[in-house]
């Protein structure tokens, strides 16, 4: 057998590769983010995925399911409960959810309100399900006259508040997360306080910065990312897995906030001499893409994350292999804006990969974390099936 010494994980989040099996129960009946883009622009040009497989993974325009794949590739089916980030993540390393986050299409009842203005000393604009961008817009001035924060939540388990870095520093505002963090806690644990500071002078002006803070809940179990840094294993992170996490698990970060820069820090990760996980997250398919509708820009995130694959090819060692995942769906040509419940690509590359392996449709996102404590000999998380026998050369 060929030896794995590194397994690095990239997380397309936001990339769905068709409805999920209980897609009617989240209104999601249709999605499909890879082959609706890829109709919806007239064909992807993904040249670098399509020789390892990519193709047979959900029917896309332009992408071929090549005779002789160099890889093995599959897709995976969502188990826990809920559609977002959160939820994506810790399943693909190995938490299960039986129950979803908590969201509040209405906005967050009066006691969760009169609580947080109790213990901050500070009423709320807002309060409402609502674009991050649209909402600055609404409330950003009036937030400027009082100095009241703007509350606001998604479709996602969020809670999230905004505020002009004029007005409520930053650190203030983080402060406010922390507090609104230990607050949401039992039925109102949500997935995720977010800080979301903006800058600008008025309306049509207001644009948000990169000083976005998350402050996710806190698993109760250890994860795959725990057992390896317990066992003497490196977790190296990129993007907002830090983020997700609460910078649990993790032994090195480099907190990037696009694409450009989380592939740039996971290749110089890939360049250094360590043993055990690199966990890459990309957040544009979803953030600026998947969100807005925009399946010209997904395209394009998905073409340009494709050229990349060279370069990581190029920068993995003879003893590591690479995977590429999602979390869930956004497909960008629904009516909805909204996270998709679909199954995720699963592509899987490296020497030690044995070539043209079918891995079919998994039953949860964890068997990635399954596979990761079999290369490595840890405890078996509490979902999963291990993949390692069938793709290990």
């Amino acid at each position: 057998m060929s030896e794995i010494k590194r397994v690095a994980i990239f997380v397309l989040d936001g990339v769905g590769a068709g409805e999920a099996p209980d897609a009617a129960d989240y209104g999601d009946v249709g999605s499909n983010s890879l082959s609706n883009t890829a109709r919806a622009v007239g064909g992807l040009n993904l040249p670098n995925m399509e020789k390892f497989g990519f193709g047979y993974i959900t029917p896309m325009e332009g992408v071929s399911a090549v005779t002789d794949p160099k890889g093995a590739y599959g897709k995976m089916t969502p188990k826990s409960a809920g559609k977002d980030s959160v939820t994506g993540h810790w399943e693909l390393m190995g938490i299960y959810l039986e129950e979803p986050f908590p969201t509040y299409p209405n906005g967050f009842p009066p006691e969760v309100i009169s609580e947080f203005t109790r213990l901050t000393g500070l009423e709320v604009l807002g309060n409402k399900a609502a674009s991050g961008t649209e909402i600055i817009e609404e409330l950003g001035e009036e937030h400027m006259r009082t100095g009241k924060p703007i509350v606001y939540t998604s479709a996602d388990s969020v809670f999230q508040i905004a505020a002009h870095e004029d007005v409520i520093p930053i650190e203030k505002l983080y402060e406010l997360c922390q507090i609104s963090r230990r607050m949401l806690v039992g039925k109102h644990g949500v997935g995720r306080v977010i800080a979301r500071p903006f800058i600008g002078s008025g309306r049509g002006d207001f644009q948000r910065t990169s000083r976005r803070h998350d402050y996710p809940r806190y698993a109760e179990s250890d994860n795959i990312m725990d057992k390896l840094i317990s066992h003497g294993l490196k977790v190296y992170a990129t993007g907002k897995i830090d983020d997700l996490f609460g910078n649990r698990g993790i032994s090195v970060s480099n907190h990037t906030t696009n694409n450009v820069h989380s592939m740039v820090a996971a290749i110089e990760f890939l360049k250094q001499d360590f043993d055990g996980l690199l966990f890459a997250n990309l957040i544009e398919f979803d953030q600026i893409f998947g969100h807005r509708n925009d399946p010209k820009g997904y395209a394009t995130a998905l073409e340009n994350f494709d050229a990349e694959i060279v370069n990581i090819v190029e920068a993995m060692k003879d003893t590591d292999i690479a995977m590429v995942v999602a979390d869930h769906g956004v497909d960008p040509t629904t009516a909805s804006t909204d996270h998709s419940r679909e199954y995720i690509p699963l592509l899987v590359f490296g020497k030690p990969v044995k070539e043209g392996i079918d891995l079919g449709i998994r039953e949860t996102f964890a068997d990635v974390g399954a596979t990761i404590a079999d290369i490595f000999n840890l405890p078996k998380p509490e979902i999963g099936q291990s993949f390692l026998a069938e793709i290990q050369r």
